[in-house]
C-alpha cells in the first residue's frame, strides 16, 4: 500500500508540472491539429493526442509536452493494475478503479467530462476552447488522480483495518499452536530419564555388561575405612 501512495504522489507531482504548462499543451494541440487539417473536431481521446504527436508534430517543444501528457496517462494506467493487485477491495474501490480504467482507455470519448472545483483547468480556456475543443482532454488527468486518491482514502479507512485484523488473527493462531519454550525445556529431563531407564532394561534382558562397571570399586558400607 505504501508503494501505491508513493507512486501516486510522484505522478501527481508530474501532473502539477504539466498543469503549469497547460498553455503550451493547448498551443501544441492547436498547431498539430492545423497540420492534420483537423480543426473542427474536438480533441476527445488519448489516441487522438498520440496521433497528433506521432504524425503531425514537427516542433520539439510541442512533442515534449504532448509526450508528457501521454506518459502521465500511461503511468496512471499501470497504477490502476497495481492497485488491483494490492487488494481486490469491495464494490466502492472496484467502482473507482473501473471508472479510472474507462477514462484512461485510449479510445474513450472525453468530450463530455469536465473537472470542477477545486480544479481550474477549464477556467484557463476560452469559452470556445472549453466547450468545443479541449475541455475534456484537460479534465482527464485531475479527475483520474482525484479518483485514485479517493480509492486510497477509502481503503485506509474501511479495508486496511480488516486486513490488519486478519493478519493478527493468523499470527495468534500460529502462536497458540506452538508450545512455549519453557514447556519444552521442562519435558527434556523427563524424556532423557525415560530413555536411560529403557536402555538399562534392554541391557539386562540381553545380558549385556556395561563397560562402565568393570573398573568400578566394590561397594563398602559407610564409615571409616583403612
Amino acid at each position: 500500500m505504501n508503494e501505491v501512495v508513493e507512486t501516486l504522489t510522484k505522478i501527481e507531482q508530474n501532473y502539477k508540472l504539466f498543469q503549469q504548462q497547460q498553455f503550451s499543451f493547448i498551443r501544441a494541440l492547436e498547431r498539430t491539429r492545423e497540420e492534420a487539417h483537423d480543426m473542427f473536431r474536438p480533441v476527445s481521446s488519448i489516441t487522438q493526442v498520440q496521433c497528433y504527436k506521432d504524425h503531425h508534430c514537427y516542433n520539439s517543444t510541442d512533442r515534449r509536452i504532448l509526450n508528457m501528457f501521454i506518459s502521465i496517462c500511461n503511468d496512471l494506467r499501470h497504477l490502476c493494475h497495481k492497485m488491483e493487485r494490492v487488494h481486490p477491495g469491495d464494490s466502492v474501490t472496484h467502482g473507482l478503479l473501473e471508472k479510472c480504467k474507462v477514462l484512461l482507455n485510449d479510445s474513450n470519448d472525453l468530450t463530455a467530462i469536465r473537472a470542477t472545483y477545486p480544479h481550474a483547468v477549464v477556467n484557463y480556456l476560452s469559452l470556445e476552447e472549453a466547450r468545443h475543443r479541449y475541455g475534456g482532454v484537460v479534465s482527464l488527468l485531475p479527475i483520474v488522480i482525484d479518483s485514485m486518491w479517493e480509492w486510497v482514502t477509502y481503503f485506509k479507512r474501511h479495508l486496511q483495518t480488516n486486513v490488519s485484523r486478519g493478519c493478527v488473527s493468523k499470527k495468534e493462531t500460529l502462536t497458540s499452536q506452538t508450545p512455549p519454550a519453557g514447556h519444552l525445556a521442562a519435558q527434556s529431563p523427563v524424556s532423557n530419564k525415560k530413555n536411560v531407564q529403557l536402555q538399562d532394561r534392554e541391557c539386562q534382558r540381553c545380558g549385556y555388561e556395561d563397560p562402565r562397571l568393570k573398573n568400578k570399586p566394590p561397594w563398602k558400607p559407610p564409615g571409616k575405612h583403612s
